[in-house]
């Protein structure tokens, strides 16, 4: 097993309390995010600064880390995982506050960090480095686009919702063929993750990405569903 002799010092065990302590901190941060949303406003460039170098900071730590200790590796460090590909969205998206970037981010980064932590595919378990990056860096993705919602009232759209399915068709396809390439398992394309998650319950391989393709969308409607109903609300309150 990669990092076979720090997991035996370092175990993850999925709803430990180390794992729940990082699912509570999830939800608490994102309703501190809603409460002082006016807070925020006033030193947005503050924060977004501080977001952005903390996720910057520790992806980079990461592949220093496995750069040093010898595991880095074509086959799973490219940014082609789901979670990588939201982490670098939501750099350019702190930068450039970009519209474009929230959409596809919102949609595929919220569902994919939520997935991560909730299902971790993790090895290295508290106090280990890779614990720390893990889920900080997926926390912080779906923080991000939550700041933006609340804190920049961003909101996102059914073309949004549409523009982000076919980014991550688009990005399968580019992962799928460097699986082929680098026997790596991008997007799990290639198997299921080693550790347990949702997709033991989507049916075996290749019929599971199939049936990712129709949680995706049932996914993506259920984000955009709250938006949907604010809006009726409003039209019935002013008569539209």
């Amino acid at each position: 097993m990669l990092f076979g002799h720090q997991y035996d010092l370092f175990p993850f065990e999925v709803f430990s309390i180390s794992h729940i302590l990082m699912i509570v901190l999830l939800v608490s941060g994102a309703v501190a995010l809603y409460y002082f949303r006016s807070y925020f406003r006033k030193k947005d460039q503050a924060f977004r600064s501080a977001m952005f170098m903390i996720m910057f900071l520790l992806e980079t730590m990461y592949h220093i880390w496995l750069i040093k200790d010898g595991y880095w590796n074509l086959s799973f460090t490219l940014p082609l995982q789901l979670c990588s590909l939201s982490l670098l969205l939501c750099l350019i998206l702190l930068v450039t506050k970009s519209q474009i970037i929230f959409q596809i981010v919102y949609f595929i980064g919220i569902i994919g960090a939520f997935m991560a932590i909730l299902t971790p595919e993790l090895f290295l378990g508290f106090p280990h480095f890779r614990y720390f990056q893990f889920f900080i860096t997926h926390l912080f993705i779906i923080w991000t686009c939550l700041y933006f919602v609340f804190v920049h009232t961003y909101r996102p759209t059914r073309r949004g919702m549409i523009t982000s399915f076919l980014f991550l068709n688009g990005s399968a396809i580019v992962a799928f063929m460097v699986n082929k390439l680098t026997d790596g398992n991008y997007m799990f394309l290639a198997k299921k993750p080693t550790n347990g998650s949702l997709l033991d319950y989507f049916g075996p391989y290749p019929y599971y990405i199939l049936t990712l393709e129709a949680a995706a969308i049932f996914l993506f409607f259920f984000l955009l569903l709250p938006f949907v109903w604010k809006d009726r609300a409003a039209n019935k309150l002013f008569g539209k």
